[in-house]
């Protein structure tokens, strides 16, 4: 049985969204750029509950994939949004139903919050040139 639980919203604000936020030049004029990080857990419940007198396998086996939302306001008018998936999902297990592990899920996840802050500068950093492709690409249709 897998779920997928969007972060922030019902797992509570250990799992907030970071954000970074930037200013460039493009041919003179000022981008705005919001890159936001979107963590989403999928719990996996795996193993039986063990019979009186044996121990049990039951647990419960997560995935918090990190993605990042990019979005870059251009003064002269253009958009542009971007989802950048991670690569590396963070992952782990816990003893027992999934159903009463979310909160040390959670906590664990939010244990690594620097993992995720250092993800999100670094695919930043790494946009930088897709973004400034994406803009020229923008200009040149709104000239042409």
């Amino acid at each position: 049985m897998s779920f997928i639980i969007a972060a922030g919203l019902l797992l509570g604000s250990p799992l907030a969204p970071e954000t970074h936020q930037v200013q460039m030049d493009h041919r003179g004029q000022r981008v705005d750029v919001t890159y936001r990080s979107d963590v989403a857990v999928q719990h996996r419940q795996v193993g039986t509950a063990g019979a009186p007198g044996r121990p049990s396998s039951l647990r419960c086996t997560w995935t918090a994939s990190v993605d990042v939302h990019r979005e870059a306001r251009h003064a002269a008018g253009h958009v542009l949004t971007r989802r950048i998936s991670a690569d590396a999902p963070i992952s782990g297990t816990r003893p027992g139903w999934c159903d009463a592990q979310r909160g040390a899920i959670a906590q664990e996840i939010a244990a690594k919050s620097g993992a995720v802050r250092d993800h999100l500068l670094a695919v930043a950093e790494r946009d930088q040139a897709a973004m400034l492709a994406e803009l020229d690409a923008a200009h040149d249709r709104t000239r042409g």
